[in-house]
């Protein structure tokens, strides 16, 4: 009997497990195998999808692997300068108070030169989503050091590994901001597993519906990893990052509403 079964009666919606989301382009993704990009993006676009948002949405992506989103999401995105993108989606928030409006950086634009657009558009309480991928060191660029680089983590500038002494301390960003008084939801994520692709899922969701509140900025971490700038391969990588990125960037939520 199954050799009758058409294709035509296999892609029925009601046998369909997974389907690409139309938010996301037919453009080949072009991250590195493994990399945590490619599935944030699609947790994104599946969110602006399932809330029916994609004309009210956008996004802003700085300099670094981020500024790839535009490639791969069928919305509104505008480029930012290197570490600009909280204080370009102020501007677009305040000029647009009705739209969805959410910035994607890497740990070398967020935390290092836009340090002081992160923390002040934080502070403000600026009605926008912050996403922040960390994987510990600027990935587009040439793997060099970053401030979220661990103690004794190699590095295209730290070859023998972090010097506390001399480079100083890894910057727990999002353990600043969720200290800020202007923020209203800060959490720390990954994408490496299913449970925990899940998990940020439904904290990105949760983050673009706060925006409707008006109380605040949302700020979610993504702790991922960078096989070509670690040099490992996908699941090595994946296990180091679990073994040394986790402890000092563990998982969970450090500031919620207050119900």
């Amino acid at each position: 009997m199954a050799d009758n079964i058409s294709i035509e009666e296999i892609i029925k919606p009601e046998n369909l497990v997974y389907a690409k989301t139309g938010v996301m382009t037919d453009n080949i993704t072009s991250y590195c195998p493994g990399c945590g990009h490619g599935t944030t993006h699609r947790i994104i676009a599946e969110i602006i999808e399932e809330m029916g948002i994609q004309s009210e949405t956008i996004g802003v992506a700085p300099v670094g692997c981020s500024v790839l989103m535009y490639n791969f999401m069928d919305i509104d995105i505008q480029q930012a300068a290197h570490g600009r993108a909280p204080a370009v989606a102020t501007a677009i928030k305040r000029l647009l108070p009705e739209k969805f409006v959410f910035t994607y950086q890497g740990d070398g634009d967020l935390a290092a030169i836009g340090t002081a657009e992160t923390i002040h558009a934080c502070n403000r309480g600026e009605n926008i989503l912050i996403v922040f991928i960390n994987n510990g060191i600027y990935g587009m660029t040439g793997g060099q050091m970053a401030p979220t680089t661990l103690e004794g983590m190699k590095s295209s500038t730290s070859p023998y590994g972090r010097d506390v002494a001399m480079m100083g301390n890894p910057l727990k960003m999002t353990d600043i901001v969720a200290t800020l008084p202007g923020t209203y939801y800060v959490t720390r994520q990954s994408v490496h597993k299913p449970g925990n692709v899940r998990k940020s899922k439904k904290a990105i969701r949760k983050a673009l519906e706060y925006q409707k509140l008006n109380k605040g900025t949302c700020f979610i971490e993504i702790v991922s990893n960078c096989p070509s700038g670690w040099k490992m391969e996908p699941v090595e990588s994946n296990e180091w990052m679990e073994k040394n990125m986790f402890p000092f960037y563990p998982l969970g939520d450090l500031k919620v509403p207050a119900e």
